[in-house]
């Protein structure tokens, strides 16, 4: 059996520590967690108490791993990458981050010193306080063929589903990553504020909704968007959409999202009665300009009468 690569973490924020975890339980050594600063943060000392092994201040750590995984901010990426290039040989060695929009090029510097280099995106969310699996979860990856092969096997290993991806799609995937969760959650919160108006509090809005999410959700994976939508725009009921919206002026932002859903909608999946659904939807989005009253110059000022 081939020796598998030890992997240094260089962040420690929720994706790195997910990582670290993920892969130590799948075989994998932890030579170190790099953080920022010199001294590092509570949840830092834990995960390296947890996977057992050491840390060290980006500024004088020299990795002696064969994979060093950048799991920091995206904006940190290329600094962090450019703080680490100085420390050791990179010959050899490979080096990942994990951001979805941004491509394996913000590791150029190491590439420059001869590491192979790849982005690798896990395609899940990771919040506080959770530990998701990574079973069955695509990975994006793209960069060198080098250190894309050797992320697949490393995906894998994860229980994870490695894809290719090109560098110029990254930003239309990542975006789509957006609708697929955190935009959900934004749609959510809009949906606790009808449900407010209502006269449902947020949290009980929120156990209320489970049943028929997890029913949509699982509708949306068994027979696809046009087999799982329902409600009144199947229907074609633009009475009740009506209402709807009259009911929504005391929440803009949910009014706009719901014209927003409904108009997509109307483009995309099985909507009866769509032109009469397009003239309401666009009736109720009419913005009126103010109109401002402006005095000709040769008009006389009130105390020249």
């Amino acid at each position: 059996m081939p020796r598998k690569s030890r992997i240094a973490i260089v962040g420690s924020g929720r994706l790195g520590t997910a990582l670290a975890r993920h892969l130590q339980q799948a075989g994998y050594t932890i030579t170190e967690i790099v953080h920022h600063g010199s001294l590092p943060k509570r949840e830092t000392r834990l995960l390296a108490r947890a996977v057992e092994t050491q840390l060290s201040p980006i500024a004088h750590s020299r990795p002696d791993a064969d994979v060093i995984w950048f799991c920091v901010p995206d904006r940190q990426i290329a600094a962090a990458a450019l703080a680490l290039a100085k420390n050791g040989n990179w010959k050899g060695k490979t080096a990942f981050h994990s951001s979805g929009a941004l491509t394996s090029n913000e590791l150029d510097v190491l590439r420059r010193k001869g590491a192979a280099v790849a982005s690798v995106h896990p395609l899940m969310t990771f919040v506080a306080g959770t530990l998701p699996s990574l079973q069955g979860v695509p990975f994006a990856l793209e960069g060198g063929p080098k250190a894309v092969s050797l992320a697949k096997k490393i995906v894998r290993d994860l229980g994870g589903r490695p894809f290719k991806i090109k560098a110029k799609d990254k930003v239309a995937y990542h975006a789509w990553g957006a609708f697929s969760s955190p935009l959900v959650i934004a749609l959510l919160v809009n949906a606790e504020q009808v449900a407010r108006v209502a006269g449902i509090s947020p949290a009980t809005a929120r156990r209320k909704m489970l049943p028929i999410l997890r029913q949509t959700i699982e509708n949306y994976g068994r027979l696809g968007a046009a087999g799982a939508f329902s409600g009144p725009l199947v229907r074609g009921d633009a009475e009740i959409v009506g209402k709807h919206l009259q009911v929504l002026k005391r929440i803009p932002a949910a009014k706009n999202a719901y014209i927003s859903l409904a108009s997509a909608a109307l483009e995309s999946l099985p909507v009866q009665n769509k032109s009469r659904l397009k003239q309401l939807f666009e009736l109720n989005t009419t913005i009126r300009k103010s109109t401002i009253k402006i005095r000709p110059s040769n008009a006389s000022s009130p105390s020249a009468s």
